[in-house]
């Protein structure tokens, strides 16, 4: 009986280092297959990452290579579109830079009639001065108390007034004689020159 429970124990002893064995090998088999497919996955990843990035690129330089042809598309027809204003602008001003000819007599003319008008202007002055006497030196007194005020008035009105007083044809207020009396020795040019005196009042 002895050599029987010895026996037993012997076999147990050796099934169980036998079995630990087993569980061992298997034990490291699984993590080595674990830690290789670990490694494949991360070398995957890896992979796509880069081939993800590789492909952001070729889109990025895509992308910027159509937009910088729609810009020089853009700037190619706004150049198209502007020829045209920027030549029309170019000759109208070299035509208002080249007639000097026509506008050399325009200036001189300009420059005749504003002599003229000073010359007329000192006229009219000269001749309202024996106005002034009953009109006030800025034409806004009544002549005698009667007469309407003549400051204000326009050179054409008058002008029309004065030679009606001339031709005796005009009597307001009983001033008719004494105006005419008083313009009589005025010619045409006189009483438009000593009109046109009057508007600037």
């Amino acid at each position: 009986m002895k050599k029987t429970v010895l026996f037993s124990m012997i076999a147990a002893t050796v099934l169980f280092t036998g079995c630990s064995e087993e569980t061992k090998k298997a034990a490291s088999e699984t993590a080595t297959a674990a830690k290789e497919t670990t490694q494949s996955a991360v070398k995957d990843a890896k992979e796509a990452v880069k081939e993800t990035a590789e492909k952001a690129v070729e889109t990025s330089k895509e992308v910027a290579q159509k937009a910088k042809e729609k810009a020089t598309e853009a700037v190619e027809a706004t150049k198209e579109a502007v020829a045209p204003a920027a030549e029309a602008v170019t000759e109208s001003t070299e035509e208002a830079a080249s007639p000097k000819e026509e506008t050399a007599p325009a200036a001189e003319s300009s420059e005749q009639a504003a002599a003229s008008a000073t010359a007329d202007g000192e006229a009219g002055k000269a001749l309202y001065a024996k106005c002034a006497a009953c009109h006030g030196a800025d034409g806004k007194t009544k002549a005698l108390g009667k007469s309407e005020i003549i400051a204000g008035q326009n050179a054409v009105d008058l002008e029309t007034k004065i030679a009606e007083y001339k031709a005796g044809t005009r009597n307001v207020n009983g001033m008719g004689a004494m105006m005419k009396a008083q313009v009589a020795m005025m010619s045409d040019e006189d009483i438009k020159a000593v009109a046109a005196y009057i508007a600037t009042f």
